[in-house]
């Protein structure tokens, strides 16, 4: 266990590569500004309390798991290749892929891996020798150092790998055997730290801050007019979080209706509002809601 320099600041790993740009957007929409110092792994953060490191994300999970950082950002998919051993306080959803098995089309008999002794090609070792002893395959295992993809068919009968759209598979004319997990990017913590009665509260802020903003990106807030006579039945209609909010408008004129709805209703919920007697409907953005 690293020895502590400062036990009231809670020491957060940052992921280098392609989930940065997510963590960073998301804690910057938090009103969490990271600047970048004169060491560039240790940017600093605008959230009193906390020590932001920048490292590899399969790095971040060994370090949660000896308590070296208190909390960092990673992928479900170097959690299950480790081990576990850590604390999922958030999926943050981003940045979301498959971990999958693949081989060239030749390779395979009715879209099934050929009963043959394979060379299965991966950066996920146990994740990998899991599904060969779960599918009962003959195959030895051989670690990759990046550009997986590659390695069929002249030093790989399959890989298993990490698949976003699907595009480098198609480019190197390899077909999805078979999905083993999805993973996105998540906020994880040592279950060290969360014994700690006093940063638990602190890191319980913390989640609620980025929950609220990945609430507020999956709603948007819908405000309507309504005539007095009109308005019951299009509160009836409206999804909401709790009761919507109604204010008379000048005048005596009818009400104003608002309320947070997700994104994917929008098409059904504007004309049937506009439908059930509904006038000025407009939908803004929200930046944070916390119930």
């Amino acid at each position: 266990m690293t020895v502590r320099k400062d036990d009231q600041q809670i020491r957060l790993a940052l992921p280098k590569g392609r989930m940065s740009e997510g963590v960073i957007s998301l804690l910057d929409d938090a009103g969490i500004r990271l600047r970048a110092g004169a060491r560039a792994y240790r940017p600093e953060i605008s959230l009193p309390g906390l020590a932001a490191k920048t490292l590899k994300p399969q790095a971040i999970v060994k370090m949660l798991q000896v308590g070296s950082r208190d909390l960092g950002f990673t992928g479900a998919d170097w959690v299950a290749e480790f081990g576990g051993g850590v604390v999922e306080l958030l999926d943050t959803g981003l940045d979301p892929v498959r971990v999958v098995a693949a081989a060239p089309v030749e390779n395979l008999v009715e879209g099934l891996l050929a009963d043959e002794p394979l060379i299965v090609a991966s950066e996920f070792e146990r994740i990998t020798n899991d599904w060969i002893r779960r599918r009962g395959l003959r195959a030895t295992f051989l670690r990759s150092f990046g550009a997986t993809e590659v390695y069929p068919p002249e030093d790989a009968d399959c890989i298993v790998d990490v698949v976003a759209t699907g595009a480098t598979l198609k480019a190197n004319h390899l077909n999805v055997v078979e999905e083993l997990m999805t993973s996105s990017t998540r906020l994880y913590a040592s279950p060290a730290a969360l014994n700690d009665a006093a940063m638990r509260r602190r890191i319980d802020g913390f989640v609620m801050l980025l929950e609220s903003v990945l609430e507020a990106r999956r709603r948007v807030m819908v405000e309507v007019n309504v005539s007095a006579d009109a308005m019951e039945r299009v509160v009836a209609k409206l999804p909401c979080m709790r009761e919507p909010t109604i204010a008379p408008l000048h005048g005596h004129h009818g009400y104003a209706v608002k309320v947070a709805v997700r994104r994917e209703e929008l098409p059904d919920l504007i004309p049937r509002i506009k439908a059930l007697g509904g006038t000025d409907i407009v939908v803004s953005e929200l930046s944070q809601i916390v119930p």
